[in-house]
């Protein structure tokens, strides 16, 4: 079954590179939600996602001619997505960095009764939803780059070790052991800290008005609710042209998947029918 998979995508990319154009949106169609999902979880707001996609969507279309079937085509995007997410700078938390105790003193010592209502006649369970989306997924920028793509390719992706290994040019052993650590770092933090995931006394209700003050979530643009949720198990069924999934495959469930922005796929279907790629494909 998997072989049969990976010779009909090696066809989709032969006909692709030949400048079918039918073939090429197959083919990104088939990885977009991956790549955005897992840029969104390396870069922590929905923009700088956005822009990341297209920035590496780009990247495999015009590298396509370089795939030669020696591993399965998404293990081939991941590879492309990972070096570029990892050495990205644009976005925002590449300006403002974030760590551990930085978070949990705003967790502390936070002054959230102190702050008038925001809400701006949202419901506040909405916008209590929107800030635990938002939140936890900000928390992965405490871990630095590294880290938080074994994190985010082992809970979210639940990559083979193997696999993972090959992308992030580690051995499948530094990178279970330093999944193991880091898991374990990502849930003392939430246990500690989080009243939704933990004993902790942080509570995202109490905590919606102070996060509206701080900038860190708007009642008027509410990107996590607004979103289209996918099943977990569509992402993994996505990649299933990889090994199997090891031991390792915890969920965190915090990791859920969203479907690639209206906004961004008309762009990306306004690139693929532009001349632009057609002088790109000739070059």
């Amino acid at each position: 079954m998997k072989e049969k998979m990976n010779e009909e995508l090696q066809v989709l990319v032969d006909k692709a590179t030949a400048g079918d154009k039918d073939a090429l949106e197959t083919l990104i169609a088939s990885v977009q939600d991956i790549v955005f999902n897992l840029s969104l979880r390396m870069l922590g707001t929905f923009a700088d996602a956005q822009d990341a996609t297209q920035d590496i969507l780009l990247k495999v279309i015009t590298h396509l001619s370089s795939f030669r079937g020696e591993s399965s085509f998404s293990t081939w995007v991941f590879c492309i997505a990972a070096n570029h997410l990892k050495n990205y700078k644009k976005h925002m938390f590449a300006h403002y960095p974030l760590s551990f105790e930085y978070y949990g003193n705003d967790i502390q010592n936070g002054k959230v009764e102190d702050v008038p209502d925001l809400t701006q006649n949202v419901e506040k369970d909405i916008l209590a939803e929107e800030l635990k989306m938002s939140c936890t997924n900000v928390m992965l920028q405490c871990l630095d780059t590294e880290s938080r793509c074994i994190f985010i390719l082992g809970t979210m992706f639940k990559i083979d070790s193997r696999i993972a290994g090959d992308i992030l040019k580690i051995t499948p052993e530094a990178y279970r052991q330093r999944l193991s650590r880091i898991r374990k770092k990502m849930a003392g933090f939430l246990g500690e800290y989080c009243g939704e995931y933990g004993n902790g006394r942080c509570k995202c209700r109490e905590r919606v008005n102070y996060a509206i003050q701080n900038h860190r979530i708007n009642p008027l643009q509410l990107d996590y609710m607004a979103a289209t949720e996918i099943p977990v198990q569509t992402m993994i069924d996505v990649k299933n042209a990889m090994e199997d999934i090891d031991d390792l495959s915890q969920d965190f469930s915090f990791c859920k998947p969203y479907q690639s922005p209206e906004r961004m796929r008309h762009l990306l279907q306004e690139f693929l029918d532009s001349t632009q790629l057609s002088i790109i494909q000739k070059s």
